[in-house]
């Protein structure tokens, strides 16, 4: 990686798994640790005073959840991207997370050289939710508790861009796919994100499962 360093922001109140994320992301060249925050209301001012590009947000967090703080943290203008941190029984967050404005989620156990890889996704912008098991927790999610949406204004390709990026697909793998080039595809995301009001890559995902697109290839 060259240019100016991915800055993170650390936010859980574990003070040793925090130190141990702080010691993995300083120690590799192109990251920067620019803060560290033990509760979900001193992420939302360290974030607003530091401005990073990637916020790594546990969800079980004091004084204020890692849910309300990413919501916060991300109604701010320009929102840095926040990475969320959870665990098995914290399936029951992962939507109300992304909904807050998270661009993607990881567990706790994953291994260093994939959370660096999942803190470099989310810096570019791309939302983190393919992985067959974080993709079944969404899907488990949403079916208890998203009210359905309709896809209004949505082109029948539009409709085919949508469905592939709920199951996950990468820009490559669409273009592939619908046969479609770079260019041509980034025009319709940009449409899709106009008419859905959504705000990246992640909320699209939520679009598309909340209006009952299949998360599952046919």
């Amino acid at each position: 990686m060259t240019g100016r360093p991915v800055r993170v922001l650390l936010a859980d109140d574990e003070p040793l798994f925090r130190g141990t994320v702080r010691d993995l992301i300083s120690a590799t060249a192109g990251f920067a640790v620019v803060a560290e925050a033990g509760t979900g209301r001193e992420a939302v001012t360290l974030a607003a005073a530091h401005r990073p590009d990637v916020v790594l947000m546990d969800v079980r967090m004091p004084d204020l959840d890692g849910i309300a703080a990413t919501e916060r943290i991300t109604a701010a203008d320009p929102a840095p991207h926040v990475l969320v941190l959870t665990t098995f029984d914290l399936d029951d967050h992962v939507y109300r997370a992304l909904r807050a404005g998270a661009g993607g989620f990881v567990l706790k156990d994953i291994t260093p050289p994939r959370l660096l890889d999942a803190i470099r996704t989310i810096a570019a912008g791309e939302a983190l939710l393919a992985p067959s098991v974080t993709r079944r927790l969404i899907t488990a999610s949403l079916r208890r508790t998203a009210p359905g949406r309709t896809l209004d204004g949505v082109t029948p390709r539009e409709r085919e861009v949508l469905t592939l990026i709920t199951r996950g697909r990468s820009n490559a793998e669409i273009e592939t796919t619908l046969h479609i080039s770079r260019g041509t595809l980034k025009t319709h995301i940009g449409s899709l994100l106009t008419k859905l009001a959504a705000r990246d890559r992640a909320q699209l995902v939520i679009a598309g499962y909340e209006a009952g697109l299949d998360g599952q290839d046919r």
